[in-house]
């Protein structure tokens, strides 16, 4: 049944293969069932409540994907829109959760009409084959650094903005921390280089037994208020009645005074935010796992794009930011992953997760790490692709790479990608190969800029 449903043979892989690869993409992404509670509950919402409709979210989602495209990708509420959802929307603009809620949940209902004609795999498919490389290949520095800050490898300076941990000035946390996920990245490197089925998951369950070792033993320290937490998993179970506090609830938005105009700028906001980050991660992932077709399309992406829509639809009622495609896919297709039964496997683990939620929030940032940092490393390999002799293809797509990173956005990256791509080749008498719809995507950017 598993065979005529996924067509593993087909696609080169296993069922064994395809549940070591959701295991990882999960590992790597169960993160959000901390931060997203963490982050939304500042804006009011009820943590529990929040927790429950990540899960859920991220369940559905992924199960569409599953289902619909057949395609190792899971989704969960993305970050930096939950942040937005939070601190701006909610904080420096002033307006209730629900009135947040309502914005993704329209956001969510257009792009399901988007993804049902055309209109965003044919955005999909007029971004240039060259510059989808240089997506991936960004997308690949991007995840590395954010391993890297998972780690505390990387950490904030007054001087340089970023400089490297100093392992001996807090020894029993951070340096320890950081330390590990080294320790973590050479083991994972080594296992992978070796061919060991599952090196990334491997890779990640070590480094976090090796941190409990630690804690016993008294090299690392919990210090909860610098961020630091017991390495050990709880097994308490989740209040299921909190949901009801989120659920629904967009329905009952407060409109009272909330400017029409305003109101638009911030669904805008969501809007353009995930769609790039959505179609950004869908090429980075999918010319990783060979999915792109010679010329640089992907077969069943109205499929694909519609469960991310249906996801942000889905997470919106019951309460939760948009709910997007995540980058950390790329785990579970570094481990071979590459059909719709990985999806399923992860989807399902965040459905348990409602139960044991406590277990998977207690997997540290730098034991998770050292799979980002890798598989960032699997896909910038994609950057040998780019043809460094026609500069008006080569600097669009370096543009593009080097700000997802820079600039920590993976839609900003498509941006300044297709802004410089159409200028320089107008300007260099290369107009013929910008597609029309480039040129709308363009404008539409630059005026994103100006007035967003």
């Amino acid at each position: 049944m598993l065979e005529k449903m996924f067509h593993l043979k087909e696609n080169n892989t296993s069922i064994k293969t395809e549940v070591i690869g959701g295991i990882t993409t999960f590992m790597t992404m169960a993160y959000i069932l901390a931060v997203n509670p963490s982050l939304l509950s500042a804006a009011g919402m009820d943590s529990t409540a929040v927790l429950i409709a990540t899960c859920l979210a991220s369940f559905i989602g992924t199960l569409a994907m599953a289902l619909l495209a057949n395609y190792p990708f899971a989704l969960a509420p993305g970050m930096g829109l939950n942040a937005y959802f939070a601190f701006t929307v909610c904080g420096n603009m002033g307006y209730s959760w629900k009135v947040a809620l309502m914005a993704v949940l329209i956001e969510g209902i257009i792009f399901i009409v988007l993804s049902l004609t055309n209109v965003r795999e044919a955005i999909f498919n007029a971004i240039p084959f060259t510059l989808k490389k240089g997506v991936s290949a960004g997308i690949g520095l991007f995840i590395a650094f954010i391993g890297l800050q998972g780690a505390d490898l990387v950490v904030n300076d007054e001087s340089t903005l970023l400089t490297y941990v100093r392992f001996t000035k807090n020894w029993h946390t951070e340096g320890i921390c950081a330390l590990l996920a080294l320790i973590g990245l050479i083991l994972t490197a080594v296992l992978y280089i070796k061919k060991v089925k599952g090196a990334i998951l491997i890779g990640i369950l070590a480094t976090w037994i090796l941190g409990m070792l630690c804690q016993v033993t008294g090299i690392y320290h919990v210090d909860v208020d610098a961020g630091f937490y017991s390495l050990y998993p709880t097994f308490a179970l989740t209040d299921f009645t909190a949901i009801g506090k989120t659920f629904g609830q967009c329905f009952k938005a407060d409109f009272h005074g909330v400017g029409v105009l305003n109101f638009i700028v911030v669904l805008l906001s969501f809007l353009f935010v995930d769609m790039f980050d959505t179609l950004g991660t869908l090429i980075g992932v999918s010319d990783k796992a060979g999915f792109l077709n010679s010329e640089g399309k992907l077969p069943r992406v109205k499929q694909a794009l519609l469960a991310d829509a249906v996801a942000t639809t889905a997470g919106a009622v019951l309460g939760t930011s948009t709910t997007t495609t995540f980058v950390e896919s790329s785990a579970g297709v570094g481990e071979g992953a590459r059909t719709g039964l990985a999806s399923i496997v992860t989807g399902f683990l965040f459905l348990i997760a409602i139960l044991f939620a406590p277990i998977f929030t207690a997997i540290p940032g730098f034991a998770t790490a050292p799979a980002l940092i890798f598989v960032g490393f699997l896909m910038v390999s994609a950057i040998v692709k780019i043809d460094f002799n026609d500069l008006t293809e080569a600097i669009p797509a370096y543009l593009c790479l080097i700000a997802m990173p820079l600039m920590y956005s993976i839609a900003e990256g498509i941006a300044i990608g297709v802004i410089s791509y159409v200028i320089i080749n107008l300007i260099c008498g290369k107009a013929k190969k910008i597609t029309p719809l480039m040129y709308v995507l363009a404008v539409l950017f630059i005026c994103k800029y100006i007035f967003l």
